[in-house]
């Protein structure tokens, strides 16, 4: 707390900075993992009745399982099968990329603070250095090395604080980013299953 206080106004931004990306990562990570569950689940449950052909009871089971991203873009799928095979299939196209919005959201977020964090250090830092040498020019050169070192790295701290703070939030975005890719490609792949499915018979959910 005394080093936040020594690095300055700016502080407080970079640390309100690092407990929002804080927040994120820890929502979007479980967020992740419980729709993983969620698709995996609602895919244990659909998978026989749409083979049987049981396709009422396939959108009873969508619409009690609208946790799962896959459920809602199977419930438009099996909606829309009446008006034909393009409209069906977009959709399927229309109802995931609505889900892989959500499943995207905040990420955003963590590249902003990613980026945005080290300039607010970088500003604070040229604040504080102008602040010393403001206070050199009052003191007429006056000033003998410890206090000209000591002004300086007040006004470091803050760099180093808005690193501290976008390092991690720059791998964490990423891992993040990778592992809600590889989930809206697993429903993608899922999605085209569904489709196949219903237009030719073959069944492709279960690989």
């Amino acid at each position: 707390m005394s080093l936040i206080a020594k690095g300055g106004i700016l502080m407080v931004p970079i640390v309100i900075c690092s407990v929002v990306a804080l927040a994120i990562i820890i929502e979007r990570l479980v967020q992740i993992g419980r729709v993983r569950r969620e698709n995996d689940r609602f895919l244990a449950a659909i998978r026989g009745r749409i083979r049987k052909g049981n396709l009422d009871e396939a959108v009873a089971i969508c619409k009690q399982n609208t946790s799962a991203p896959l459920a809602v873009i199977f419930l438009e799928g099996l909606m829309h099968i009446e008006l034909g095979e393009k409209r069906t299939r977009e959709a399927i196209v229309e109802a995931g990329e609505r889900e892989s919005t959500r499943l995207e959201r905040n990420v955003g977020a963590l590249a902003t603070i990613a980026g945005g964090a080290p300039l607010l250090g970088f500003l604070g830092t040229v604040i504080g250095m102008i602040e010393a040498f403001q206070k050199i020019q009052e003191l007429g050169g006056n000033v003998d090395a410890s206090v000209l070192a000591g002004g300086i790295w007040q006004a470091l701290l803050t760099t180093a604080a808005g690193l501290t703070v976008a390092v991690p939030t720059y791998f964490a975005h990423n891992y993040i980013l990778s592992r809600v890719h590889a989930e809206i490609l697993r429903m993608e792949d899922h999605s085209k299953g569904l489709m196949l499915l219903l237009t030719t018979g073959e069944d492709r959910l279960s690989s």
